[in-house]
């Protein structure tokens, strides 16, 4: 029971899973001290995006997935760089937490909905992995809620179920109705990867189609590293301010990556690419992550290298070629 003014809060059941404690008031200070408000060119390779901004230890979150929009890139240099003990947000995660997991980057995970393999289960066997069940809407809460600047938001639902029991949720009788309901906590990641459709060298970014909670997420970070597949004119960002989903004074690293979503697929743009992600599968179904890191990520140096080495330019060119294009898509 928490007891403030008179009024009485009962708790009425706690998840036992970890989570960081939400300190609304230390965001406020990192973004106030760190966070530079001048437009200034933040274009860099993806090597000193992810060695300035990513360190051991991070919390770590992105918007969407491998399949669709993913920052596949950035997460292939995490690897390559062989950054250690990461806590991974997964909102809503395809391969992407078996891949960075595979090349032992990650310890602890938070889940919404992932895909569960060999990796996973091998490394939670081992020891080497932990993971927190909750829900994707929960986590988006979560970052919502770190994006506003509060310690937890209240939800509808997860409060009685089996998810509730290995989460770090709160159940408390609501002060005003009396009826039970869940909190979050607020999770302010260190710093965020977003793959985006658009962007102008100052940050100012456009995402196009579906997404999970690309605003959310940016605001929450202390730090956002942007990937995107073009870099605009910051005239044409001022001609359709409306269009813009991440404003600059977020964001602190620009990389630009043509294809940065590969294997998967940027909507309008380019299809995924089936044969790959139908070989990350047989890899790790016979136990051969190994050879596929190896040929994909450590034996050449950048995301350009892969795709000049791997990909080809004849397959980028159907890859583009077999993606409707939707009229308007980028106005």
């Amino acid at each position: 029971m928490v007891t403030a003014n008179g009024k009485s809060v009962r708790i009425l059941a706690e998840g036992t899973g970890a989570f960081l404690p939400p300190d609304p008031d230390a965001m406020r200070r990192f973004v106030r001290d760190h966070k530079d408000r001048r437009l200034i060119d933040k274009r860099m390779s993806e090597h000193d995006a992810i060695a300035r901004f990513v360190s051991d230890g991070d919390y770590v979150s992105y918007d969407t997935n491998v399949w669709r929009r993913g920052p596949s890139s950035l997460m292939r240099e995490v690897i390559r760089q062989k950054k250690r003990d990461l806590w991974l947000a997964a909102k809503f995660s395809a391969h992407d937490a078996t891949l960075l997991t595979a090349g032992g980057c990650v310890s602890k995970i938070d889940v919404g909905w992932m895909e569960v393999g060999s990796v996973i289960t091998e490394a939670m066997r081992a020891g080497r992995l932990k993971m927190y069940e909750w829900t994707n809407g929960a986590l988006a809460y979560r970052h919502l809620a770190g994006a506003l600047g509060v310690p937890f938001l209240p939800l509808r639902y997860v409060g009685g179920t089996d998810v509730f029991n290995t989460s770090g949720a709160k159940l408390i009788e609501d002060p005003y109705t009396g009826q039970a309901v869940c909190l979050v906590p607020a999770v302010n990641p260190d710093v965020a990867l977003i793959h985006v459709n658009q962007c102008d060298i100052y940050g100012n970014a456009r995402v196009f189609g579906p997404g999970l909670a690309p605003v959310e997420t940016a605001m929450a970070s202390k730090r956002v590293v942007l990937s995107t597949e073009e870099i605009i004119d910051t005239e044409e960002i001022r001609k359709h301010p409306g269009a813009t989903t991440i404003p600059y004074y977020l964001v602190d690293a620009v990389v630009h990556a043509p294809f940065g979503c590969y294997p998967g697929t940027v909507p309008g743009l380019y299809r995924a690419d089936l044969q790959h992600l139908m070989e990350f599968g047989v890899a790790q179904m016979q136990g051969k992550m190994d050879d596929y890191l190896e040929k994909w990520v450590h034996s050449v140096a950048s995301h350009n290298e892969m795709l000049e080495k791997r990909v080809g330019v004849e397959k980028m060119h159907a890859m583009r070629a077999e993606e409707t294009h939707t009229e308007g898509y980028y106005t």
